[in-house]
């Protein structure tokens, strides 16, 4: 592999990466399924979720607005290792949420990834939610009413 396509694999990844975290944000679940393989993985111990396939993550991003009344996530760059049309890596996350019935808080996570090049591009093979720190404190702010809402 030539140093110009390894810049390239990184640079894709971390697309790849960001769109993951735009396609939540958006609440864009059929598009979260697409950044996925068709047999990939997306695994949550500590909510306790695991969805395998593009179906199971379209399927749980359905039920997600009943549940979640807001969430922020911010990914922030971690490592990858590529080899050859796969590649492995970390994303560290920082999220602040609610759900509908209050609970809610802060956590501190990390994405252990498999990564997998189609001829779409890199796509997920596996993504595992690890929770490094969680404050399940209540957030005391609220998202911002709009005039729609009003």
């Amino acid at each position: 592999m030539s140093d110009f396509q390894a810049i390239a694999d990184r640079v894709e990844i971390e697309a790849l990466r960001g769109e993951f975290t735009d396609a939540v944000m958006m609440r864009d679940y059929d598009r979260v399924a697409l950044l996925f393989t068709p047999d990939g993985v997306w695994r949550m111990p500590g909510i306790p979720v695991e969805l395998e396939g593009q179906e199971a993550i379209r399927a749980w991003g359905r039920r997600v607005p009943d549940v979640v009344d807001f969430l922020v996530q911010n990914t922030h760059p971690g490592v990858i290792r590529l080899d050859g049309a796969s590649a492995s890596g970390r994303a560290y996350m920082a999220e602040i949420g609610r759900g509908r019935d209050g609970r809610g808080g802060l956590n501190y996570a990390i994405y252990h990834d498999r990564y997998q090049r189609t001829g779409d591009g890199w796509k997920f093979a596996e993504r595992v939610y690890e929770i490094r720190y969680e404050d399940t404190s209540p957030p005391a702010g609220s998202p911002p009413r709009s005039a729609e809402d009003a």
